[in-house]
Parts: structure tokens; sequence; C-alpha cells
């Protein structure tokens, strides 16, 4: 089997596995993780209604002064910060982290603890 097609099968299966015991209700949504190597991406979603409440991006031209480079560590907390501020806007205090296959290390930590800092609760 090719090693691609193999680690692509892996990563679907962690993705269903986290998101399985991962589901955003109106009480306390989901805050979604998608990252590239160039795009950092986050979205507080309810299930239940199946609304996105939140959202914020690296691709977004606001983002893209402050953020040099959209793939790092400081644009990860700068997402962090920003998704933090609007769901609190939103009326959202509470969230469910959802990482995907992502591992709980580096760029999806950093946004993690920066979006604690900004007062919302994970």
């Amino acid at each position: 089997m090719n090693k691609e097609k193999s680690l692509g099968k892996k990563r679907i299966r962690r993705r269903f596995h986290n998101r399985k015991k991962t589901r955003g209700s109106s009480d306390r949504p989901r805050l979604c993780v998608q990252r590239t190597h160039r795009n950092f991406n986050c979205q507080v979603i309810d299930d239940s209604t199946g609304k996105t409440l939140a959202s914020a991006s690296t691709m977004e031209k606001a983002v893209r002064g402050d953020a040099a480079y959209g793939g790092n560590r400081s644009a990860a907390e700068l997402i962090g910060k920003l998704i933090a501020e609007r769901s609190l806007a939103a009326g959202v205090a509470a969230v469910r982290m959802d990482r995907g296959h992502y591992r709980y290390h580096g760029r999806v930590a950093a946004m993690a603890d920066a979006a604690r800092e900004a007062g919302l609760k994970l």
C-alpha cells in the first residue's frame, strides 16, 4: 500500500475518534481547529443547529496585516485571542476543543493557551 494513503487513513481514523467524543451543544459549542502549512483556522460550531457562531482565520485581511506568516506559533496565538474575543461577543463563554487529527502540541497548544488567557473556557 502507498505510504501516503495509509497515513491518510490513519488521520481520518483519528479525526473520527476525536470528533465522536466532542459533540458541540448550544450551551457548550465545539471549537474546531484546522491548520495548514501556511494558515490557521478556527470555528466555534453549534452542532445541534449546525451553525457557525464565530470564526477566525489567518486568511482574513485584518489578520494578514498583523501576522507576517500564518503558519507559525505567533499567528496561532493571534487567532486564539481573536476567536476568544469573537466567541465572547457572540455570548459563548465555554467551548469543547476539537483538535481533529492534530496533536495538542505546537500551534494547536499555542492557540488554546491564548484563547484561555483571553477568557474562553476550554
